[in-house]
């Protein structure tokens, strides 16, 4: 698997990650699930992006 496909499959496995972790932050009823909202944000939009580069084929 290339360098960058595995890059963004790790990255949608943190996102994922993290908006479970959200949604059991806000359940619970803590605000720190914002912080996790904001990681699961990034994250995805690092998917995106490996993702994008790996399907281009560039380095």
């Amino acid at each position: 698997m290339p360098r960058l496909a595995l890059l963004a499959l790790l990255a949608l496995a943190v996102c994922v990650l993290a908006a479970v972790a959200a949604a059991v932050s806000f359940a619970r009823g803590t605000w720190l699930g914002i912080v996790w909202v904001l990681l699961a944000g990034v994250s995805s939009n690092m998917c995106w992006y490996y993702w994008k580069r790996a399907r281009q084929g560039t380095p």
